[in-house]
């Protein structure tokens, strides 16, 4: 690993497309400030200290310096209403929350604030005592990521100092960023993107940071900077498709790397990225916060990966699939071990029923394992609904719409009926400058699937709502549905 010398380590965006660099060795200084800063006023290993903003290089810095402190940092969703926010505070006991001034009205009372932005910033918390580094033990916790909450209150998360190393050790040996340029939209306070800040400062390359995903400015960016590594969500891939005239003027054939996460990726949704980007190899990836980024990988040899398959069981990780029987199965809910695992939820039990008993975390994804050992996504367990009598799956009803050469993307939900229990609607979001009609589709459904499969509703948007993790808001779809049906 060379010296980064006065390399960018981040070039930090603003919506208005102005630019701060900040080096490596800059970037050591302020981190180290920020922890001798926290140590000064009194700040002890392990207490909470909160993180409400949008990406930013001073950001970045607060979550070095905390964890150089030995202070557990909670990023939190800067999109949850005030009342969550406030929610989440509580939850972690967060004695500090630095700030920027955009979610200076979301602070909950009582809690000591620092802004990150504006006039000050940093520089009157940051100290230039030396002090000395926190040696983490081995289940001291780093971070503390909260769960969406999509489905309830949001859960905290806890992940140790030697689980995030050990996550950026095992990407670089995969795969080192040391000749990148990589682009980070997605939020610092979800997994995604927080993993691959701490992957590409590892490997000493130039990370671009933008403050939040907008569709021009990510193109912009690639474009600006010619970046070669890109991580994104596929809701976001889609929304880059549909900027026209914007993606049609721009030059992103720069871009060799393209890591799909989040969220299950399309057959024509990839073929589009390969048309898009014809020099990018396209990873489709998977991981979740409380079991890490590393659980599938590429086979050793020179074996090809299926297009939609998330590849094979990564050497490093422990995988396998549990059907609704208890069994041990080629298709089920996914079961995993590996250092990368969270040390549990905050105030919760390990024992609780995230965990088998021999050590296991439950993800509640369900995957199939063909007979050569690569896995493919089939849907999330608690998506799952029974249509008279049936079990259906959204995610089969998506691929399958996304076949049709007019769709981009499909979104299925549920929706009650005195009949059958629930049955299926879909919102498609269709091919750029096609145009289908609802019986069309669901006459394609039924042609290649069971009928109880079909969406008896199928309607055409122009985009798909995001959640704050920019993952489809299966919820608002849901709401929006019976909105319609009732009309």
């Amino acid at each position: 690993m060379g010296e980064p010398g006065d390399q960018p380590a981040l070039i930090g965006l603003d919506s208005e497309r102005r630019e701060t660099r900040i080096s490596y060795p800059e970037l050591d200084h302020l981190a180290d400030g920020v922890a001798a800063g926290l140590i000064d006023r009194g700040y002890q290993p392990g207490d909470r200290i909160a993180l409400l903003a949008a990406n930013s290089i001073a950001q970045v810095a607060v979550l070095l310096g905390g964890m150089r402190a030995g202070v557990v940092v909670v990023p939190v969703n800067y999109r949850f209403p005030a009342e969550m926010i406030a929610y989440v505070i509580e939850d972690c006991g967060a004695r500090l929350i630095f700030h920027d001034l955009e979610c200076a009205s979301c602070l909950p009372p009582a809690v000591t604030a620092v802004a990150l932005d504006g006039d000050e910033g940093l520089s009157g918390f940051i100290s230039a005592e030396r002090y000395l580094p926190y040696l983490p033990g081995k289940h001291d916790p780093a971070l503390m990521l909260y769960t969406s909450g999509s489905t309830g209150r949001p859960k905290g998360v806890l992940l140790s100092h030697a689980s995030q190393l050990w996550v950026a050790k095992v990407r670089q040996t995969e795969g080192s960023l040391a000749n990148e340029r990589a682009v980070i939209a997605a939020p610092l306070y979800h997994m995604n993107a927080l993993a691959l800040v701490f992957l590409s400062l590892s490997s000493q390359s130039t990370t671009i940071l933008l403050p939040r995903f907008e569709a021009a400015l990510y193109i912009d960016a690639i474009q600006r900077y010619r970046a070669t590594w890109l991580t994104a969500v596929p809701p976001m891939v889609a929304m880059l498709m549909n900027t026209g005239d914007i993606l049609a003027k721009s030059d992103l054939s720069s871009v060799r790397v393209v890591r799909m996460g989040s969220a299950p990726v399309s057959a024509q949704l990839l073929e589009q990225i390969h048309e898009l980007l014809p020099n990018a190899r396209v990873i489709n990836a998977y991981g979740t916060t409380e079991g890490s980024p590393v659980v599938f990988t590429q086979p050793p040899n020179e074996q090809a990966t299926p297009p939609l398959s998330l590849g094979v069981a990564h050497p490093a990780v422990n995988i396998r699939l549990r059907n609704e029987k208890g069994e041990l199965s080629d298709q089920g809910v996914l079961e995993l071990k590996s250092p990368g695992l969270m040390l549990g939820y905050h105030s919760r039990s390990k024992s609780s029923a995230i965990f088998t008993e021999d050590g296991y975390y439950i993800t509640g994804d369900v995957f199939y394992r063909n007979a050569e050992g690569f896995y493919f996504f089939v849907g999330r367990h608690d998506d799952m609904f029974n249509c008279g009598g049936e079990n259906v799956w959204p995610g089969e009803i998506e691929r399958l719409l996304e076949r049709h050469d007019k769709v981009q993307q499909a979104c299925v939900v549920p929706i009650e009926d005195d009949v059958k229990g629930y049955k299926p609607v879909a919102f498609v979001v269709p091919s750029h400058g096609a145009e289908t009609g609802e019986e069309e589709l669901k006459n394609f459904t039924l042609e290649h699937a069971p009928a109880y499969r079909h969406p008896r509703r199928i309607w055409t948007v122009e985009s798909l709502p995001l959640a704050a993790t920019n993952k489809i808001d299966r919820r608002a779809l849901i709401d929006e549905a019976r909105r319609r049906l009732q009309n």
